[in-house]
This record gives C-alpha cells, structure tokens and sequence, in this order.
C-alpha cells in the first residue's frame, strides 16, 4: 500500500527568508508560490518525485521538526560538512558531542549529520550504507563503523 513519503510541510515565521534558504543554499527547485495563502512548494530530488511545502505562520504557532535529505555517502563524508559551514550553517551529529563528523546508525546502517534551517528546523543529510544492519553498535562514528565492519 504505502510506497515512499511524498511531501512534507513545514511553518516558517519568514516566508522569503525560508525560501531563499532552500532555493539558493541547499538547491531545491520551487514549482509553486502562492501570496495569498503565503505557502510556497519546492520539489526534493526529481520533479514530483517528493515534494517540501513551507507555510508562513506567526513565531507562536511553529513547532520545530525534523526530516532527512538522502543524500551520496560520498557527500556526506567529504563535502557536506563544508558545504554547511561555507553556508554559516552549523553542522553537527546525533550524538551532539561537538564535533561535526558524520555518525552512523548502525541498526539502519546510514551515514547522516544534522544542521539547522532558519526557524531552528532539524535537518539531515542521509544515505543508507550497502552493508548488513549491526543494531548492536549503537551510533558510532564512520571510523568506527569501518574498522568493526571491515574486521567482520
């Protein structure tokens, strides 16, 4: 029945500033913008392939969410974290232990780090690694994942 996530919505308190945002710094293509309703729609990936709706509200009636990008590993390893910082944007990983280094999740397994849109949004680039879950591990960091797996 259920074959993937189409769209998300997100409230913003500045509609242009979150447009900017997506549009220019992380390269998502608007398809819609409508004044009135003070909403615009950005296609993720291919269009109508999935879809990020923003919708400006007042600061009081935003609550903060998160949601994931799927993104290369090899981006995630060797570029996102300068990307992000090129960008003032503050990359950092689940674990939160002030470094900006990808985590992996091992009972997944994906690579992922964390940065934060404009209205304090939580957001992810993520991809999924081609190897066998191992839950057992916990979050670890991608050295770590490497070493155990590659020992395996």
């Amino acid at each position: 029945m259920i074959k993937g996530l189409y769209e998300t919505h997100l409230y913003v308190e500045n509609l242009e500033t979150s447009i900017d945002f997506y549009k220019n710094i992380l390269g998502l293509k608007q398809c819609y913008f409508e004044e009135k309703r003070r909403a615009a729609f950005f296609w993720i990936g291919q269009p109508k392939e999935a879809m990020l709706g923003l919708w400006e509200k007042p600061k009081s009636e935003i609550d903060i969410r998160h949601f994931a990008f799927r993104c290369d590993k090899e981006f995630i390893l060797n570029q996102a974290t300068d990307f992000l910082n090129k960008h003032q944007l503050k990359p950092y990983n689940f674990l939160k232990d002030g470094t900006d280094r990808p985590m992996v999740f091992s009972w997944m397994p994906a690579i992922a780090i964390y940065f934060n849109d404009p209205d304090g949004h939580i957001l992810e680039f993520i991809c999924i690694l081609d190897q066998k879950e191992r839950p057992e591990l916990g979050v670890i960091s991608y050295e770590e994942w490497t070493k155990i797996t590659e020992e395996n």
